[in-house]
C-alpha cells in the first residue's frame, strides 16, 4: 500500500495523523485465504484475532428489516463490547437463508472459537456476496484452518482482499496518531461498491486500535464517526441486509483515553478522517462510476434538510447527470420538489461549485462555462439552501453509469 490514502477534499488527514505503508497496531493479527467460495483461487475468507486479553469493542450493524443470519447472530449471541476476532466472508451474503443459515454462521463461530481458544460470544461474523443462497459453511470451516495458521502482523492486505466482491479494489488504511498521552496506531479494512445507501452503507469495515479505551469511549467514538461517513454515503439508495462496522480497542499500547480529553478528542479527529475517506472511497468505486457527489442541504427543518439531500443523492436523474458531466441543475431542483411535496411555492438556492444557478426557486444569470468545466472535476458539490437556518446535512453519491447495470444484471450469471 503505497499510495496515499486521504485523497479526498471532503477528508483531509488532521496534523497529528502519519499514513503507514500498512500493517497492524499492536495486540491484531490477520489473514486472508481462498476457501473455494468465490472459486479460481481469490481470497474469499478473512480472520482478524486481537491477542489483548482486556480487548474492547464496539459494533453498529444494518437497520435493514432483513438481517442476515451473520448480522443476528454477533447481535444476539456475541458480547459485542469485548470481541477479541472477527471471521468475514466474500462471495456468500449468507441473507434470507432461514434456520439453516443461522445454524452455519454459528458453526462457523464455533469453528473459530476452537482454533483460537477464544470464547464464542468474542467472535464476531461477517459475510458479504449473493442474497438466497445457503453458506458452504464446510468450506469456511476447513479454510479457517489455513487462515489461522496464516496469522500475520502485517496480513491486514490479505484480509482486505478476502472481504472485496465487485470492489475493484481493496480498502484499507494503517495510521499512526500523536495523542498528548502518546502515540497509538489505528487501522481499518472495508468492502462496499454496490447496494450502498445510508442507514447505513452495504459494507463491512473492521477498526483496530491499540489504544486503551472503556467501553462506553468505543461506543461513542463509533458511534459520531460512523454517523459521519458511513451513514453519509449512497450508490444506488439499496440498503444491505449485511452492513456491519466493528472497532475493537487492544489497549497494548498502554496509552489509556479518558472520557472528554484531549487524547479521545484527537482520537475522535483520526477516526472520523479515516471512516469518512474509506466512506468516500466505497462511493468512488461504486459500481461503474466516474465522479463522486456530495450534496450539502440548509434550512431550519431539520425533516425537510434530510430528505432533500437524500433525493438528490439518490436521484437517477441527477446521477446520470453527474455521470455525463452534464450541468444540468434542473434536475437537483426536480429531486428537490420531489421530496418536499405540498410544499409550493418553495424557495430554495442552489449553487453548483461555488456556481449559483438559482435564487428563492428561480433560475439566475450565470458563467455557463465555467460550471461546465466545473462539473467535469471527480468530485462535484452541490449547495442547496431552503427557507431558514438552523439544520443542515450532507449526503456524498456516485453517479449512474452503463456499467452499473451491467453489473447488477449479471451478478449471478
Amino acid at each position: 500500500m503505497s499510495a496515499r490514502f486521504f485523497t479526498s477534499r471532503w477528508a483531509e488527514r488532521p496534523d497529528h495523523v502519519t499514513e503507514l505503508a500498512g500493517g497492524l497496531p499492536r495486540g491484531f493479527r490477520a489473514s486472508g485465504v481462498a476457501c473455494g467460495i468465490k472459486g479460481g483461487g481469490e481470497r474469499d475468507l478473512g480472520l482478524l484475532v486481537c491477542d489483548g486479553p482486556e480487548a474492547v469493542s464496539s459494533v453498529r450493524f444494518t437497520r435493514s428489516g432483513v438481517l442476515a443470519a451473520p448480522v443476528l447472530v454477533t447481535r444476539d449471541r456475541c458480547d459485542v463490547h469485548h470481541l477479541r476476532a472477527v471471521v468475514a466472508n466474500s462471495g456468500n451474503a449468507n441473507a434470507v437463508t432461514g434456520t439453516e443459515g443461522l445454524e452455519s454462521a454459528v458453526a462457523t463461530q464455533l469453528a473459530a472459537s476452537r482454533l483460537t481458544g477464544i470464547d464464542a460470544r468474542g467472535i464476531g461474523l461477517g459475510s458479504t456476496g449473493v442474497i438466497g443462497v445457503q453458506l458452504p459453511v464446510d468450506q469456511i470451516v476447513d479454510g479457517l484452518g489455513g487462515a489461522h495458521g496464516k496469522l500475520r502482523d502485517d496480513g491486514d492486505g490479505d484480509f482486505a482482499e478476502a472481504i472485496r466482491t465487485t470492489d475493484k479494489t481493496a480498502k484499507r488504511a494503517s495510521l499512526t496518531v500523536a495523542l498528548p498521552a502518546g502515540e497509538v496506531r489505528l487501522s481499518a479494512q472495508a468492502k462496499g461498491a454496490g447496494m450502498i445507501s445510508p442507514n447505513h452503507a452495504t459494507m463491512l469495515c473492521f477498526v483496530q486500535t491499540d489504544a486503551l479505551l472503556d467501553e462506553e469511549t468505543a461506543d461513542l467514538l463509533l458511534g459520531v464517526t460512523v454517523r459521519r461517513s458511513f451513514d453519509r454515503i449512497s450508490v444506488d439508495g439499496q440498503l444491505s441486509t449485511n452492513d456491519t462496522v466493528i472497532l475493537m480497542a487492544s489497549g497494548e499500547s498502554g496509552v489509556r483515553i479518558e472520557p472528554e480529553s484531549d487524547d479521545e478528542l484527537r482520537l475522535g479527529e483520526a477516526l472520523d478522517a479515516l471512516l469518512r475517506q474509506l466512506a468516500l472511497m466505497i462511493v468512488h468505486d461504486g459500481e461503474g462510476a466516474r465522479r463522486v457527489g456530495r450534496v450539502v442541504v440548509q434550512g431550519e427543518d431539520g425533516e425537510q434538510v434530510e430528505r432533500a439531500a437524500r433525493a438528490v443523492a439518490n436521484s437517477p436523474l441527477v446521477k446520470a447527470a453527474l455521470h455525463g458531466g452534464d450541468p444540468n441543475w434542473g434536475r437537483v431542483a426536480q429531486a428537490i420538489g420531489g421530496a418536499l411535496i405540498d410544499s409550493a411555492p418553495l424557495l430554495f438556492d442552489i449553487a453548483i461549485e461555488g456556481v449559483q444557478v438559482c435564487s428563492a426557486g428561480a433560475a439566475l444569470r450565470f458563467d455557463s462555462r465555467a460550471l461546465a468545466q466545473a462539473v467535469q472535476r471527480d468530485e462535484v458539490e452541490y449547495l442547496v439552501a431552503l427557507t431558514g437556518e438552523g439544520a443542515e446535512t450532507e449526503v456524498f453519491f456516485s453517479d449512474l453509469s452503463h456499467e452499473y447495470v451491467t453489473i447488477n444484471s449479471e451478478y449471478t450469471t
